[in-house]
């Protein structure tokens, strides 16, 4: 399994300090307990009148007493774990005493918190009967250790335990059934164990069949703060799964999430964000959320995006992302000023708001949409600033490429080319530790601003980037980069003056091309042929060409498409003759 993530070990915090306030006085308590038993009159037979009545407790019941007492008095560190203590465990907490199962459930809260090897998966079987004992404190300390014993990173001790081991063993069933408790301690650490058990995809699945959301969606509502904050994290976890989102959307979850966001505890309010990012990652689950209260969804996360909790604005910011996949929420969204937000949020001192502020506004760029030449000037100078503080993070490069290519219009290009963002994308591309994924993006904006002569006049000036283009075009590995980065030459071969800078790397250039006509895909045959065409005017290329294999290569093309194209004849002309007869 995975150690947990920043923002799941924060959530489990309210829980680690829950369970140190016991850590003190668990064992004394546990001693005491033992020893008050073994003492009692039931234990001893001192007469023959005593053996005429049925014992308090039984004869193996007394001897486990006594060997957990004993256990207790040598200490964990030097008493390790064995068959004795397991036995002893299981007499205890399967007994029908009370104090017994106490005694074991106390127990096991100590070693969530002390035990300094992993949990022997033999050691779950006694929970089984501490999950469902009738004696209420059973119930919160069972069930405060197995949370203990499945978290990740909160203690120093490594006693974890496997999570699907927890659901194999048949201790799912219990955990649920605690969630319909009434007492809020028991429902809390019922609801954090669901919490960490559907971390994992099989668990997910199991937690739906076994009839868990409903519970989970109750207690999201819960007047406990505690309560709530776990249930809904259990939700958040639950909606990684597609089909769970779907489980979870028919059952009632989105209008409980939605009303969520307006909740006093950020806490809730960033795990109700993030469950409803999570369900919006599917189209299909739009309409139902835009349709609850007439959008209200929209309106409540536009206002979260001004939350002073950085990490409720930054998945406030990725929500919208997903909801806004159609030009109609974004021109909803473009009516509520929402761009206004997001230029404030580009220079956020929080490295997550900033990459969520740029992703949506890249998405709220997208044509079609109604990014007019005055909106388009704000947005420049933030994004140009975010550029030059982010230049080697992938996420701000990507998303910042994207929205200057979407915002390249006639009307903008001048702005475009005349701010900072323009030398930012040269920057990035000439940058050899960016990332192959991360250059592609930055070329596709670079080809898209080279179709404007304006902009090849500027391009063609730097020598660096010519060859960093060749470069990037002969990546052959690289399909995407390198045929972005020969869009970007083709752009440029219209202008008379590029063959001169081409000439220094003309091997490499005719081996890419080479090989974009050889390629399958007819984009790239495409490019190779419109690229040869333009370079086919420079007497050096000319002469390049007709001596190389591209020639024959591009006879064969030519016999190809020859042969396509009569086939194509034949099959147009039969379908004519099929319709006049009908």
């Amino acid at each position: 399994m995975g150690r947990f993530c920043e923002n799941c070990a924060q959530l489990m915090q309210d829980f680690v300090s829950f369970v140190k306030r016991f850590s003190s006085s668990i064992v004394e308590r546990i001693k005491e307990c033992v020893v008050l038993l073994s003492k009692c009159c039931c234990m001893s037979r001192k007469t023959r009148v005593r053996q005429l009545y049925e014992p308090v407790l039984q004869n193996h019941e007394r001897q486990a007493a006594q060997d957990f007492l004993n256990h207790m008095e040598a200490g964990l560190q030097t008493s390790p774990l064995g068959k004795e203590t397991l036995d002893a465990l299981k007499i205890l907490a399967f007994s029908e005493n009370p104090d017994l199962q106490h005694s074991a459930a106390l127990y096991y809260l100590h070693m969530s918190q002390h035990l300094n090897t992993p949990l022997p998966a033999e050691y779950l079987s006694p929970y089984q009967a501490l999950l469902q004992s009738s004696d209420l404190e059973v119930q919160q300390m069972s069930s405060l250790s197995l949370v203990n014993f499945l978290l990740e990173g909160n203690f120093s001790a490594p006693c974890t335990v496997n999570k699907e081991l927890v659901v194999q063993v048949g201790l799912l069933e219990p955990i649920l059934e605690l969630l319909e408790s009434g007492d809020p301690a028991v429902q809390c650490n019922s609801c954090a164990c669901v919490m960490t058990l559907a971390m994992s995809e099989s668990n997910r699945e199991a937690i739906g069949i076994a009839g868990g959301i409903l519970p989970l969606l109750t207690l999201a509502k819960s007047y406990d703060p505690r309560v709530q904050q776990n249930a809904v994290g259990a939700i958040l976890n639950l909606t990684r799964s597609e089909r769970i989102k779907c489980i979870l959307c028919r059952k009632g979850a989105l209008p409980v999430l939605t009303l969520l966001l307006q909740s006093d505890d950020a806490e809730i309010q960033y795990y109700s964000c993030a469950s409803l990012g999570n369900i919006a990652a599917n189209p299909d689950h739009h309409q139902a959320m835009l349709t609850i209260g007439d959008g209200f969804i929209l309106r409540m996360l536009v206002s979260l995006m001004s939350s002073s909790v950085q990490k409720v604005s930054s998945q406030a910011c990725l929500c919208l992302n997903n909801l806004a996949s159609t030009g109609e929420v974004r021109a909803h969204l473009l009516s509520m000023d929402i761009v206004l937000f997001l230029l404030t949020l580009l220079n956020s001192n929080n490295k997550d708001v900033r990459q969520a502020s740029i992703t949506l506004l890249c998405t709220m760029s997208h044509p079609p949409g109604s990014v007019d030449a005055s909106l388009c000037e704000e947005i420049l100078q933030p994004l140009a600033l975010l550029m030059q503080t982010e230049r080697t993070n992938p996420v701000v490069l990507i998303h910042a490429s994207c929205t200057i290519q979407n915002l390249i219009q006639a009307v903008n290009l001048e702005m475009i080319i005349q701010s900072p963002c323009f030398e930012e994308l040269l920057i990035a591309l000439l940058n050899p530790s960016n990332e192959e994924e991360t250059l592609q993006y930055v070329a596709a904006s670079v080809a898209e601003l080279a179709k404007y002569d304006i902009t090849r006049v500027h391009l063609i000036k730097e020598k660096a980037l010519i060859k960093r283009l060749v470069q990037l075009a002969g990546q052959l590995e690289h399909k995407e980069l390198s045929f972005q980065a020969a869009s970007v030459i083709k752009e440029l071969s219209y202008s008379v003056k590029i063959a001169s800078e081409l000439n220094y790397y003309m091997k490499d250039v005719l081996a890419y091309l080479m090989f974009f006509l050889s390629h399958q895909e007819l984009r790239f045959q495409h490019l190779g042929i419109a690229t040869l065409c333009l370079l086919k005017d420079d007497p050096d290329f000319s002469l390049a060409i007709s001596q190389s294999r591209l020639k024959e290569q591009l006879e064969q093309i030519r016999q190809q498409t020859e042969e396509t194209q009569a086939l194509l004849r034949v099959v147009v002309s039969q379908a004519e003759s099929i319709h006049l007869d009908e």
